[in-house]
């Protein structure tokens, strides 16, 4: 079993592999996100939007802006790692990485600071295409880093998993298509729980996605429908299972000596 190491210069030469390859397909890793995001804002925050009255007191454009910015953070964040382990193992590359005298925590923290860097990025590529459309706001920026930050972890994790797992292209996409999409979609985004029948509103409180969508959305407008100590219950304890099982999984070379 590998012991944790302070080999900083491998890190270093690892996440900046990482971050590389995020510009070196930025059409793909920036570009597409921060189009899709400025469809979504023109469409459902402006021209919708002005068609709906204040919903919590707010524009209906500045209540759906931190729930598309949580959308695509999860998404980048998580394509970003499992695609980067999926490929790593389909062109052996992840051999090197194995030979390499890194710890599987440094390994993990590679993988995900990549996805992070890509998360962030996205965030705030999107707030600042908001602002031609909404007076966008950040009310508490280190709670809007805090929440950007701790879901790519969460997703990051998640997509590395996934990268293990998968044995052919389109398995990358599964989680990300029957999971996290809807998920999303339920979580909030473009409405605010209030308006759901009471039924539907418990289902809503159990979903977890709803408690990222209204961290970030506290984080920016400064209102919240969830309790915020549940929504950190489910952010913690999902980096510590997630990562976890990812280092045992690193540890018993599943899926990576094959």
């Amino acid at each position: 079993m590998r012991k944790f190491s302070t080999n900083w210069v491998g890190l270093y030469t690892f996440i900046r592999r990482e971050i590389e390859r995020i510009a070196r397909v930025a059409t793909q890793t920036l570009i597409t996100p921060w189009i899709s995001a400025l469809l979504y804002i023109f469409i459902f925050g402006y021209v919708v939007g002005r068609k709906i009255d204040l919903i919590v007191g707010v524009s209906y454009i500045d209540f759906v802006l931190p729930g598309i910015i949580m959308m695509n953070v999860i998404s980048s964040a998580f394509a970003h790692s499992s695609s980067s382990v999926y490929f790593k193992r389909f062109i052996r590359d992840i051999e090197e990485i194995l030979i390499a005298p890194l710890s599987y925590i440094e390994m993990m923290i590679g993988f995900v600071t990549g996805a992070v860097v890509r998360g962030v990025i996205i965030a705030c590529g999107i707030y600042v295409i908001a602002l031609i459309f909404t007076s966008a706001t950040i009310d508490n920026l280190w709670l809007f880093i805090f929440y950007t930050t701790s879901v790519s972890i969460i997703f990051a994790l998640l997509g590395i998993l996934v990268g293990l797992w998968a044995k052919g292209f389109e398995q990358l996409n599964v989680l990300n298509t029957f999971v996290i999409m809807p998920l999303s979609f339920l979580g909030g985004v473009f409405y605010s729980v209030t308006m759901l029948p009471p039924k539907l509103r418990i289902l809503a409180f159990w979903n977890p996605f709803f408690y990222f969508t209204d961290g970030i959305r506290y984080s920016m407008i400064g209102i919240s429908e969830a309790n915020y100590i549940v929504g950190l219950i489910f952010i913690f304890s999902s980096i510590i299972i997630l990562g976890s099982l990812v280092w045992v999984l690193f540890s018993i070379g599943w899926r990576l000596r094959e």
